[in-house]
């Protein structure tokens, strides 16, 4: 049987497109499905520090461990990035939060609503968030 063209295009169109959808991946036992996100909070407010350690904790308190009972990591960071605003790069103390957890919507809300409550109490341009599937095991 002869295929007419048109048709034949759009099979090749969608096997070309299914190629490129993202697959999930095999995790190797005990390995499991899982997603991982990297928090990036600077501490300065303008050039001064702003947020202190005890600050930090009390937020993560409040904010963080709530919405991530299971568990994460905070690492003391050094960050830099080019203010927008005053066009020059500036350098700060930063905390790094690593938290891994199983899909769900309500988890990945929860990032943004971290970062947002953070802008709010510190006065902050941005906190950089990261977002990526991975295997973990615990």
């Amino acid at each position: 049987m002869i295929f007419p063209c048109r048709l034949l295009a759009v099979v090749i169109a969608v096997s070309c497109l299914a190629g490129c959808a993202s697959l999930p991946g095999v995790c190797i036992a005990p390995a499991q499905p899982m997603v991982s996100a990297e928090m990036l909070f600077g501490r300065n407010i303008g050039d001064r520090l702003g947020v202190s350690e005890t600050d930090f904790a009390r937020f993560a308190a409040r904010e963080i461990t709530p919405r991530f009972p299971d568990g994460l990591t905070i690492i003391d960071a050094r960050g830099q990035y080019r203010d927008t605003e005053r066009a020059r790069l500036v350098r700060e103390p930063s905390k790094l939060v690593l938290v891994t957890f199983r899909d769900d919507p309500q988890k990945r809300t929860a990032l943004g609503e971290i970062a947002e409550a953070y802008k709010t109490a510190f006065k902050q341009q941005s906190v950089l968030t990261t977002v990526r599937e991975t295997c973990a095991s615990f």
